[in-house]
């Protein structure tokens, strides 16, 4: 795991270097071509490619703070920091187009005569190739290191290739035409980069909040899990995030009421390796729910409850049933979608399930639905 970190770590670093070296390179170009040309789409399109260059710098400084080790203060490391650095750089990235829209406006209010070259429009075609590799190198690096401000800095190096692709053929309609459309070409793309400035901070703020586990990964551990022939079932999985590709999770196993505290605790063990080794989720927690296994009576009662429970459409898993037949006493957990209130629904579990056993004391756990 720390060879694998550490080699994330060189990814994400040496992409953002590269990053910073191209867009650092174009903004010079740019900028000696707009102030020659007279162009302020060109001079803004150098600020942009500034801007990229800081949003690679601020990268490089979330993925170092990020990889800092554990402490007393922070015991589950810094991980989370990176959420932030993307945050900042699609913060950047919707500066950068609420400015361009701003000062495109004022160049159609107050228009300016551009004057292009030959010289300047090869150097603009040149910086479209160079932006479209960069985005699509920096994006694909992104996501083959799970670093959210990595992809967000490849997309915005997209958008800077289809800005730069705009002004040049606004460039040439003028050259041919006499029409200038810069301004009005600078405000559609404007537009475009504010999208996807505002999309970038709702996909990192979603990180930062904490949303639904990838299924894929939750799928993977209860099948692992159960696979162990002592588990009838797997439940209440919920991972916590701590920063791409750190989860610590906790999860209910349901086992036979035969088993020793011993063979629980060398079950659990077990499982907490496999579940690390094959998914590299750490399960800190392995609760467990205890089933009925020599009472045929008891499997009668937890039937007849299921079916009672399942019939409400917004109840969507029923587990951990454990029923005293002796002090009459029975507990169960209930998975409940979002679309009821909790308390209402535990009201009607509560009235159906004592009318069908009046004699018994009930005790239902409402679970929620976070994870598949």
């Amino acid at each position: 795991m720390e060879n694998e970190t550490l080699n994330r770590d060189c990814i994400i670093v040496r992409t953002s270097i590269i990053g910073i070296l191209t867009n650092v390179l174009l903004a010079g170009f740019k900028a000696a071509v707009g102030l020659l040309s007279n162009s302020i789409a060109v001079i803004l399109d150098a600020v942009n490619n500034l801007s990229d260059a800081l949003s690679s710098v601020i990268t490089i400084v979330g993925t170092k703070l990020a990889g800092r080790l554990p402490d007393k203060k922070h015991p589950l490391g810094y991980g989370r920091i990176e959420y932030l650095s993307a945050l900042i750089v699609s913060a950047i990235v919707l500066y950068a187009g609420i400015t361009s829209f701003i000062e495109s406006v004022k160049k159609i209010i107050h228009p300016e005569k551009a004057e292009y070259t030959v010289v300047s429009l090869v150097i603009i075609a040149v910086a479209v190739v160079v932006k479209l590799i960069l985005g699509s190198f920096v994006k694909a690096q992104g996501k083959a290191a799970n670093s959210g401000a990595l992809v967000a800095s490849g997309s915005d190096a997209m958008f800077d290739a289809i800005l730069s692709a705009s002004v040049l053929a606004s460039a040439v309609i003028f050259m041919l035409t006499g029409i200038s459309l810069e301004a009005y070409v600078g405000v559609a793309i404007s537009v475009v980069i504010i999208k996807a400035g505002i999309e970038m901070m709702t996909e990192t703020l979603d990180d930062i909040l904490g949303q639904r586990a990838d299924a894929e990964t939750t799928i993977a551990i209860k099948r692992i899990l159960n696979a162990e022939p002592e588990v009838r079932g797997a439940y209440d999985l919920v991972l916590n995030n701590y920063g791409p590709d750190k989860n610590i999770g906790s999860v209910h196993l349901e086992l036979p009421d035969t088993m020793t505290v011993e063979q629980v605790d060398e079950l659990t063990r077990r499982v907490q390796a496999k579940v690390l080794n094959e998914t590299g989720v750490i399960l800190t927690g392995v609760g467990v729910y205890s089933y009925n296994s020599k009472n045929d009576e008891a499997a009668k009662i937890r039937n007849t409850i299921q079916k009672l429970v399942l019939s409400h459409d917004w109840a969507l898993q029923f587990h951990g049933f454990y029923v005293d037949i002796k002090k009459k006493s029975l507990r169960f957990d209930v998975v409940m979608s979002f679309e009821i209130d909790p308390k209402d629904g535990l009201d009607t579990l509560y009235k159906e399930v004592r009318e069908a056993y009046p004699d018994y004391d009930i005790y239902i756990a409402p679970d929620v639905d976070v994870s598949d």
